[in-house]
This record gives C-alpha cells, structure tokens and sequence, in this order.
C-alpha cells in the first residue's frame, strides 16, 4: 500500500480543450488545484464541528482511492485500480457552471493488488484514506473519493464518522446506488462486504447509521442477503421499480430517506445501470436502472443540504467501450458537486 502526496503539478488527467481564460470559458481541467496537505486545513478549519458549514466560499475536495483488492477478493473482474485517473480524464473538460466553488485535488491512495497467497494491504489502505477522508471533510463542504472497487465505501464512510461532521446522536445516513447490497459475510473485507463492516461498526456508537439502496437487483443478491438487510433494518428500491416511468416516486422515496437523517453520504456503483450505459465495470447489469433515475436521486441527494460525501467506484476503464461509462460518472459527479448545497433553505 502506497500513499501518494499531492505534487505542485496536478495528475496529467487535468488536461483538455482551453477555450480561453475568462470565467465564462472554464473547464474543470483550468479550475482544479492540488490541495495543500493530506486533508489537513491549512488555515481554519471550515466545520469545527457537527452540523452545517460555516460562512466562506465554497469547496469541493477530491480524492482517489487505486484500489481492486477488494474487487479480486470477491471474485470480480480487476481493473478498477485504475477508475480514479480515468474519472479525472473524463472530468477535465466538463464545464465549470458559476457557482461550483473552489475545486482541490488530493491525489490518491494507493493499494497494491495481492493474491491468494499474499493478500494486498487493503485494510491499511482503506485506514489512510478514512483519514484523508475525515481531514477533507473538516476542511471543505464536500468530499468527492474517486474509486476504486466498492471496497472503497468502508473507507469513505469511516471518514465521515471520524469527522467533526458526526458526532453524539447524529443520524448518519448511507444511500447507496447499486445493484447489490454489498452485505455479504466474508472471512476478509472485500469489495462485497463495506456496508455490514459499517453497520457493525456503529453498533454501540454514539452516532446511529442507516443505509437505503436503490437498484437492488432480485436476481443478482441471494435470499442470504436480502435476509441480512432486513435484520439490519436496511430498506431498498429494486432496478424493476425504479423504471423511468417511476422516477417521481423514487425521487419521493429517497427524500424521505434523506429527511430521516441528519449527515447524509451518496455511494454511486456504476454496476446499477445498465451495460449499454456503463460497460467498464466488473459486473454489467442484466437490467440495470436507467440514467435519468439515477441522475435523480444523485441531484435529490445533493441539493438535499444534507450531503457531506459521495464516491463513485467500480469504473474497469479496460473493459470501457469508447469511454462511455467514465463519461457517464463524470457527469453524475459533475452534478453532484456543481448542485451541491450546503443548507436545504438555499432550494427553491
């Protein structure tokens, strides 16, 4: 496990079409800076503790996690080590809308893929990045990881509760859009495991945690696993109710959801739409939810006020086709951040 310190010159991904320097031509590419510590504020710091922001501008901070480790213990196909530099690529040129705030880049952390016989160190990589995770959140309003397989959700979420965001009594929120629950029981943590390592972690804890999925595919998730959900409380829409033709009811759902808590973190696995939208993942939906609801609940979570974190994993940039499902996070990451809002009062 290697970690990567962020370097004067940002990734060589930061690059695209210039159209000129004025505010009305930006890109993401022009906008970006490397952040100035590992998650460290470097001035004060912008959430001394739970509840909403302090004044100031405005900041999104991004951070990549290189990992599949946890892709190759499950059994998956490897590759998403490498979604974090292929995601910033597909960033680059995307306009910057008014508004977005500063935008930093902390680099990555990095696991090396194990075997067998000689495991990766995943468990010390996903311990580094919760506490990048948790100085970034301390420091900016928004924390975007850049994954990575889905193992990078234990490591996302254990930031979030080591932040000052949560604290005594704050109901912590996981919506995770996917189309498996990610719930199994396993002798090593995987990418198939960070919500039952989570929901175990905050037993006991001052902080109470609850998770909702949309996309659950009833095909691809054993009776062992929609058996684990409901005993931990776990509440679900399947990819077969969450059509384009029920999109309004499933905005209406996940803002009930959302209501529920007080901290809220999106999980976004591109494996729940569908494979003729995201082909470069370790496990393609046979059925998959469409874009546009997905889109919908990324942009109810969002301008929800209540959204500290999101990440975006699984992107296989090998087994992308014309770079369309690097393209399709971009632009949910894209609107996550560009309509983030820090105080549900600022919503029309």
């Amino acid at each position: 496990m290697t970690s990567e310190l962020p370097s004067p010159s940002l990734s060589p991904a930061w690059t695209g079409r210039t159209d000129g320097d004025a505010p009305e031509h930006l890109r993401w590419h022009q906008v970006v800076r490397p952040a100035d510590g590992r998650g460290e504020p470097t001035t004060t710091q912008r959430h001394p503790g739970a509840g909403a922001p302090t004044s100031g501008a405005r900041s999104t901070a991004l951070i990549g996690f290189a990992s599949d480790e946890g892709v190759r213990r499950n059994h998956g196909r490897v590759g998403a080590e490498d979604g974090p530099e292929a995601l910033r690529g597909a960033l680059a040129s995307l306009a910057y809308l008014e508004g977005t705030g500063a935008l930093v880049d902390a680099g990555d952390v990095s696991v090396d893929r194990g075997d067998d016989d000689a495991p990766g160190e995943l468990e010390a990589g996903q311990a580094e990045l919760g506490t990048v995770v948790s100085g970034l959140l301390n420091a900016h309003d928004l924390a975007v990881v850049l994954g990575g397989g889905h193992e990078t959700a234990y490591a996302s979420i254990t930031g979030l509760t080591g932040s000052t965001r949560v604290g005594a009594g704050t109901r912590v929120g996981i919506l995770n859009l996917d189309a498996h629950f990610d719930l199994r029981e396993a002798p090593r943590p995987s990418s198939g495991t960070p919500f039952l390592q989570a929901l175990r972690d905050a037993e006991g804890a001052e902080h109470q945690l609850s998770y909702a999925v949309v996309g659950i595919s009833e095909a691809n998730n054993t009776r062992a696993l929609f058996d684990t959900a409901r005993e931990r409380g776990v509440t679900w829409v399947t990819d077969e109710q969450a059509q384009t033709a029920d999109v309004t009811g499933v905005r209406r759902w996940v803002r009930s959801f959302i209501n529920a808590v007080d901290v809220l973190y999106l999980t976004i696995d591109l494996d729940v739409l569908p494979a003729a939208v995201a082909p470069g993942v370790s496990a393609p939906a046979g059925f998959g939810v469409p874009y546009e609801v997905i889109h919908a609940c990324a942009l109810e979570a969002t301008q929800s006020g209540k959204l500290a974190l999101a990440d975006v994993v699984e992107l296989n940039p090998a087994l992308d086709v014309d770079g369309r499902t690097a393209k399709a996070a971009a632009r949910l990451i894209h609107t996550v951040v560009s309509r983030h809002r820090t105080d549900a009062s600022l919503l029309a």
